[in-house]
């Protein structure tokens, strides 16, 4: 059981950073009871995904700058702490650039360490980010998403103070060059720690919160390889009275679900896709877009056909990382691209809750559960499950085969943190001279490329 943090509202003064502090567990009594509405003040709760609460009832977006009120302590860092704290913002503590800004690692007076996201001056789309991720950040605490320390306001800069995860990210581990073979235990571990990052979010908060970017760069391991949920920029709150919010296609090329990048239809189901897409890349070790030797099939292209022999035949070797050998369980491999084909269907609406591909994931509910109680293998409805679609995939994959190539031909830059010297948030990654590393370097930087691209193309 995770320890409870409840946030008391004292108006942050100007200048300042704030931060979020640990405050005694409220008796059963009064944790049973409605909250006040009182601006801002919400009781939040950790769990694995499940009975967690995230009361977001009396949520306010912050006023514009240069103040924003949020329910925090008093404890207060200025703009002049935090730079001592990362040598002036050296680029020696810098983790990572992008088109929103920079991320330098940082040491605070009291020794903890943390990562210090700084936006760029004069970007208006960056400073929406900013107030998004503080709007939302603040009411979300878990395990498995990662922690707002606190923010500053100082004259125009704006910052985000996050804990630092010291051991880089799932993209790194899994695609970075002369990088170790992940195992299977971690590999799952990885997958059931998003799984119930993304169970909070979408089910334990009120209204749910929609990640919109949940993809490999997005998501951190610290030594132990527990995953986090990192960057918020793109999140959106859904209410229940709307089945699916209309808003610009943000988001990284792969991992968009269809019905969003096609129309801008956005649901929970939307993440439940790309998380799906993140499944495949554990199970067969690619990158979702293969830049370098096909620009018409994407990971979930590539990798349908393939999980429907897995599933139908019990033959995983034409779809599982050749790297594990056979080094994995045979039964949890099963589950896994159950899991995953059942998150990449065409239809949202035919796709699991997160919850209940967690269950899946964790044995707790048969597969048939995840396939409208058809078993694997034994009805022609199950090989239609992954293929049939309630609009035209064709033309859907038409238009990114347009972006791809549009993409390509055209110069722009990365909206992302990320690139290939350096990772928010985590260690530098190593580079290679070799040709095969060389081709991942320049196939990982033409998907951030079209990350950028699609953002600032489908408005």
């Amino acid at each position: 059981m995770h320890s409870e943090k409840s946030l008391i509202y004292v108006p942050p003064q100007e200048n300042s950073v704030v931060k979020v502090v640990d405050q005694p567990n409220p008796s059963p009594l009064l944790a049973s009871r409605p909250p006040p509405r009182r601006p801002l003040q919400s009781l939040f709760s950790s769990s694995g995904g499940s009975g967690s609460t995230c009361s977001g009832s009396d949520i306010a977006i912050p006023p514009t700058v240069p103040s924003l009120a949020l329910g925090f302590s008093k404890n207060t860092f200025t703009y002049e702490e935090l730079s001592m704290a990362t040598d002036g913002f050296s680029d020696a503590n810098l983790l990572g650039q992008g088109g929103f800004g920079y991320v330098h690692k940082g040491t605070l007076a009291n020794g903890k360490e943390v990562a210090i996201k700084q936006l760029k001056m004069g970007s208006g789309q960056g400073e929406r980010e900013f107030r998004a991720e503080v709007e939302i950040i603040s009411h979300v605490h878990h395990k498995h998403l990662v922690s707002l320390v606190g923010y500053c306001i100082s004259e125009g800069k704006r910052l985000l103070v996050y804990e630092y995860v010291m051991n880089n990210t799932l993209e790194f581990h899994l695609h970075g060059s002369d990088r170790p073979t992940m195992s299977w235990p971690t590999r799952l571990k990885i997958a059931l720690g998003i799984a119930k990052g993304l169970a909070y979010l979408h089910e334990d908060c009120y209204p749910k919160i929609i990640h919109r970017d949940i993809k490999a760069a997005n998501i951190l391991l610290d030594y132990n390889f527990e995953a986090k949920v990192a960057d918020f920029g793109l999140a959106k709150f859904a209410s229940d009275k709307n089945t699916h919010i209309s808003t610009r296609v943000m988001g990284t090329f792969g991992y968009l679900a269809p019905e969003y990048a096609s129309s801008g239809k956005l649901t929970d189901k939307s993440d439940v896709f790309s998380y799906g897409v993140m499944l495949l890349e554990l199970i067969t070790g690619r990158l979702p877009v293969d830049m370098v030797h096909s620009l018409d099939e994407s990971l979930v292209d590539w990798a349908r056909p393939r999980m429907v022999q897995a599933m139908e035949e019990d033959y995983f070797r034409e779809l599982v990382d050749p790297r594990l050998g056979r080094d994995y369980s045979h039964n949890e491999m099963k589950r896994m691209i159950a899991c995953a084909a059942a998150c990449v269907r065409h239809s949202a609406r035919r796709r699991p809750r997160i919850s209940q591909v967690l269950r899946a994931l964790e044995g707790g509910v048969s597969l048939e559960d995840l396939n409208d109680g058809i078993r694997p293998g034994h009805s022609r409805k199950y090989h239609d499950s992954y293929t049939s679609s309630d609009y035209d995939h064709h033309k859907y994959n038409e238009a990114m085969q347009k972006f791809r190539k549009m993409a390509l031909e055209t110069e722009v830059h990365t909206s992302s943190e990320y690139s290939a010297t350096t990772t928010e948030y985590g260690l530098v990654p190593s580079t290679s001279c070799s040709e095969a590393s060389s081709t991942r370097e320049m196939e990982m930087g033409k998907m951030k490329s079209i990350n950028s691209f699609v953002g600032s193309r489908l408005d």
